[in-house]
């Protein structure tokens, strides 16, 4: 069966025309304009993925976000109408898997739909595949999806533990924010490097206390350095 995608946003003629370019690729697709419906659309269904517009009548993008997110780990792709990294990081630290600027290219979205969806099958298909990682006080069970650290259970969302895990692989290795793009997010969008910063941070805070810690190389990108002393 097609994945079903739920798009909220009040502007009729971008729901028409990405519902257009989703439907002609095999998508189930269904909509809502106004908050309050889109959410409790969401939660009495959950599709396998939503476009969540960031301004809305009723309840807005921040609050559908942040009120899903209390209850799954949904994928969510964030809208916003402004070129400005503050909407944008607002969205991503409510737990948005990623974000697009309006106007944007409707093959834009459906690259990154699909780069979602098939990250969610990979990650499924590798279970099994993979030992638990250990770096002093830090253990990943990549077949549970599952951290632990000092034996107590961290719970991350799906692209932290992708990330954690990428740069857990190869201690010591630099990744540069394009190929965390390309390994984690599974697509190349060069300058939207941002989204890879802010799960850096949240990784960073929900790790605090570990052994290791991941560091920024300036003018690179970061690291998962080895067992401090």
């Amino acid at each position: 069966m097609s994945e079903r995608i739920f798009l909220v946003d009040d502007e009729q003629h971008i729901i028409d025309l990405v519902r257009l370019y989703l439907q002609q690729e095999g998508f189930r697709v269904e909509s809502a304009g106004e908050g309050q419906e889109a959410l409790d659309r969401i939660l009495a269904q959950p599709p396998d993925l939503v476009v969540l517009d960031l301004m809305l009548p009723g309840l807005d993008g921040r609050e559908i976000c942040r009120r899903v997110r209390a209850r799954s780990d949904l994928p969510i792709i964030m809208l916003t109408a402004r070129d400005d990294d503050v909407d944008k990081i607002v969205g991503l630290e409510l737990g948005a898997d990623d974000y697009l600027t309006k106007p944007f290219n409707p093959r834009e979205l459906l690259a990154r739909i699909r780069a979602i969806l098939r990250r969610s099958v990979q990650r499924g298909d590798a279970q099994g595949d993979e030992r638990p990682l250990v770096i002093g006080n830090l253990r990943i069970l990549p077949t549970q999806y599952r951290v632990q650290l000092d034996g107590v259970e961290v719970r991350l969302r799906r692209l932290e533990f992708d990330l954690l895990h990428t740069l857990a692989r190869r201690p010591g290795m630099v990744f540069s924010r394009d190929q965390l793009l390309s390994l984690v997010w599974d697509y190349e969008v060069p300058g939207q490097t941002r989204t890879v910063d802010v799960h850096i941070a949240h990784l960073r805070h929900k790790l605090a206390g570990m052994q290791a810690g991941i560091e920024t190389v300036w003018g690179v990108g970061y690291r998962l350095e080895t067992l401090r002393p």
